[in-house]
Formats: C-alpha cells, structure tokens, sequence
C-alpha cells in the first residue's frame, strides 16, 4: 500500500530535497543557538484579544494601518503574509505557469527561492552571484532572461550577510522593466535600513519588496511577514492566498510591535546587536583557526574556518549551536554564526580560543 501511495506522488515532489530549517535538523538542543538567526533578545507581550470563535479578516486592517504608517507605504500596497517564506510563494503561485515559465536564483542565497519555484514545477536559472563580493552578476542574468517571470535577491543576502549595489539593483530593475518581477526580500533591512529601496516603488512598478517581523522585531514564533508593491500586484496575490492567513493572536501581537513605543524597542535592539556583532568580528580575526570573515550588515556573520568541521562538532556537543554552510555554492568550509547576547558572543570566542590552542599545538595553525 506504501508503494501504492508514493506512486501518487508528484515526480518532482518525489525528488524533492526539503529546506533544512534550524529546527527540521534538530538545532534546538542547545543553550546557545546561534543557528536560526533569530533574536536572543526578547520583548514579552499579552494577548489582548481573547475570544478565537470567529475567523479573523483576510487582512486584518488594523494590522495594514499598523505597518503601512511603520514602512510609509500606501495600504494598498501592502499584503500581510505568514512570515516572507509564504510571500515567496505566493508570487511563484500568481505569475508563473508550470514548463513554461522560470524563475532566476543568485546562489549563494536563501534557498526558499528554489525550493518554492521547484514544489511548484517552475524552472529554475541559476546565475551566481559574483565570488567573494557576492554581487549580482548583471551580464548573465540579462541573458539569461527569456521566459523569466521572477527574480529573487536577498538584500542583505543571507548567508553573506553583503547588501547588494544600489546602483547594480536599479539597473536590474530597469533592465526587467515590462518583462519580470524583482522580488527584493528585505528580511534583514532593519539592521542596515537606509540601505532599503522601498522608497523606489513608486519609481518602479516591477519591484516587489518582502519584509518580516521575523528578526529585528524578534517575534519568529508568530510567523508574520508582507509583501510590499503596486496596488495592482497586491491585488493579484489577493486572489491566491489563503482565506484567513493571519490570526488573530497573530494580528494582535504584530499590530503591539509596530506601537511606537515597540518600534523604538526594536531599534534599541538592533543597536545592541549591531554592536555585538563588530564585537565578534574583532574577536575572531585574533584567532588562528578562522581563515576568512565576510563582511555582515546583518545580525549574523559567514566565517570560513581551518577545521570548521571539526568546530562544528565541537560546538554542537557543548550546546552551541551554528549553522554549516559549506555545501551552498562558494561556500566551502563556512558556518554562519547568528549573533548572540553579548554574553554568548564571548561564549563562543573562549570556546574558539580553545580549540585555537588546541589546534596550534598540532601544528596545523
């Protein structure tokens, strides 16, 4: 009978290789987990709206209010998501049609982008980003544009951590003009928010911007996100997406962090990060086991290490948990560090001191 069912099953589904989220592969068993880049800073709200008999809006318009006067951007041009994962697929689910039409992806990235286009049988073109600067290589994705209906670019790109070259993302969007999307996910936009376009969507009608209060809002637990473009596009992914998205204890706690007295928390935290992030940066170019830093204007860090697989190891077996990314294109021999308290910063530099020594004295260094 098992046999029978898997029969049933979409080819492409059946080859599907999953996302590997923190959790799916068992990165909560720790006390440190600097894995998910998740907030270790928290802020305790109270549900104020206690009776859940009733379904909730579509699109809570107190949460729409709410986020259109934090972004500055037109209600109407604003569509409330189960985090910036359900944004992306949506887009994938409104504009493109099964073998015909792709999707263009700039490993080394967030792999969503893929994942989405290949549950939904899209085809996927491939066009790295440019070795070790991490920018977008223009010239091969403007030929690689026939059938292309959507372009993802993660500004700042997880797991680089690099913001991508306003000047490169303009001539993106101009190059695309009456062709594709550009779909720019800002997840990570407010640990660097001047370096945001969102101001540039009144200029172009082709760029779409996803935003979450998954990280510096430090509610991941309440998977809110939205999708910010024209009124015309956002009344498209109303059609598609599901009928009662965000719930009312969602709505409830989202709407609290976007009060002004939240949002200045929310900077105040990202301050706090900001700076234990150039902490451990410093830290860690004294150490012998790191080979290279990336450059992060985000709340985690890409390091390549001598060993990395060795202080993985070691790592995991003491509670602190990273998050490997050598098999990602370019990335070999690379963790991604999220960043911590500064408390579990400097956990993290004494336990590398230690394996450093360790390391020295086997000649290896």
């Amino acid at each position: 009978m098992i046999d029978n069912f898997k029969k049933l099953v979409r080819p492409n589904i059946q080859k599907l290789q999953p996302y590997e989220s923190a959790r799916r592969i068992g990165g909560q068993h720790g006390d440190v987990l600097l894995n998910a880049n998740e907030s270790p800073i928290f802020t305790p709200f109270e549900l104020k709206k206690k009776i859940f008999n009733r379904y909730p809006e579509c699109q809570p318009s107190d949460l729409i209010s709410s986020y259109s006067e934090y972004a500055g951007v037109l209600p109407e041009q604003i569509l409330a998501t189960r985090g910036a994962d359900e944004g992306i697929e949506l887009l994938i689910k409104a504009f493109c049609d099964p073998g015909k039409d792709s999707i263009i992806y700039c490993p080394p990235t967030y792999d969503m982008y893929k994942i989405n286009a290949k549950i939904a049988g899209i085809t996927i073109k491939e066009v790295p980003s440019i070795k070790n600067t991490w920018q977008l290589d223009l010239f091969n994705i403007q030929l690689n544009l026939k059938n292309v209906k959507l372009l993802y670019i993660c500004h700042p790109n997880n797991p680089t951590g690099n913001i991508i070259s306003k000047g490169d993302l303009i001539s993106l969007l101009e190059m695309t003009e009456n062709r594709a999307l550009i779909i720019l996910d800002e997840a990570y936009i407010e640990f660097i928010p001047e370096k945001s376009m969102i101001f540039y969507l009144k200029k172009y009608s082709n760029l779409v911007i996803l935003r979450t209060l998954s990280k510096a809002f430090a509610l991941a637990g309440i998977r809110c996100g939205f999708i910010l473009a024209h009124k015309e596009i956002i009344h498209i992914l109303n059609k598609v997406i599901s009928p009662y998205p965000i719930s009312i204890p969602v709505s409830n706690i989202a709407i609290q962090s976007l009060s002004q007295r939240f949002i200045q928390i929310m900077k105040n935290r990202v301050s706090e990060l900001n700076d234990n992030r150039i902490w451990l940066i410093n830290e860690l170019k004294q150490l012998s086991c790191v080979k290279k830093i990336f450059n992060s204007h985000t709340n985690y860090i890409l390091v390549r290490f001598f060993m990395f697989e060795e202080i993985f190891n070691t790592f995991w077996k003491k509670g602190i948990i990273l998050r490997k990314q050598n098999s990602k294109m370019n990335l070999e021999q690379c963790l991604r560090i999220t960043i911590g308290t500064r408390a579990e910063c400097f956990r993290v530099i004494q336990e590398l001191k230690t394996f450093s020594a360790a390391f020295s004295k086997r000649g290896l260094a």
